[in-house]
């Protein structure tokens, strides 16, 4: 698997089945793309956690050829650190049509349009190979209904199936299984907030504001 982090998480958001994006998560996808790209910039060593605040590394003068990693990068100044909540909702609204866009040009993904009612503009998402992306969400799954130890598990699955389950992505967890794998979850989120201390609570306050603003 090639793609960016951010753009994993799209994909874990495609309904194979039903051809369409995760209807659920619509209103929180770019807070999970933002924190996305943040967990990927955090292990790249580009991004540490300075007192609880994002803090760009000297590494960071190397900006990541990734163009949607470079701009999340940059709104983390190195002058001063930034509250990680600021990093991952700055431009939260813009993250979704940048990766898809993305994936479209890499041709992972086609993207037509149609009107519903005749009124309304709709995008249509076709990927190019479902079961690369079921494939994907298998191995994400897995990492919390196998039961597998939080510590065998690759870091950026572990991240993929944390964000998945903050923002109730249901293409990855169902609410049921949300439910009763509660301490898988748990054990797998006390990882994460080892190797990304501050960005889950970050992410956690992101997708309320969302959800509070839509419902």
């Amino acid at each position: 698997m090639t793609q960016s982090l951010p753009q994993r998480m799209y994909l874990l958001g495609y309904d194979t089945e039903k051809s369409r994006l995760d209807p659920a998560s619509a209103v929180v996808r770019g807070s999970l793309l933002r924190a996305a790209a943040v967990a990927e910039l955090i292990l790249a060593g580009l991004l540490i956690d300075r007192d609880g605040k994002a803090e760009r590394t000297a590494a960071a003068g190397l900006a990541p050829g990734d163009p949607f990693l470079a701009k999340v990068l940059e709104d983390a100044p190195g002058a001063k650190p930034r509250r990680w909540l600021t990093v991952v909702d700055r431009d939260w609204h813009k993250a979704e049509d940048v990766v898809r866009d993305q994936l479209a040009t890499a041709g992972t993904i086609t993207v037509g349009r149609h009107r519903a009612l005749g009124i309304f503009p709709v995008r249509d998402i076709t990927l190019a190979d479902p079961p690369q992306a079921d494939a994907l969400r298998e191995r994400v799954r897995d990492v919390v209904l196998s039961g597998r130890d939080p510590a065998a598990v690759p870091i950026e699955d572990a991240v993929l199936a944390v964000l998945s389950a903050e923002g109730d992505v249901h293409t990855v967890f169902s609410a049921k299984e949300n439910r009763a794998h509660r301490s898988a979850i748990k054990a797998l989120a006390a990882r994460f907030d080892t190797t990304l201390p501050g960005l889950r609570k970050a992410v956690q306050y992101s997708v309320a504001a969302r959800r509070s603003v839509s419902g």
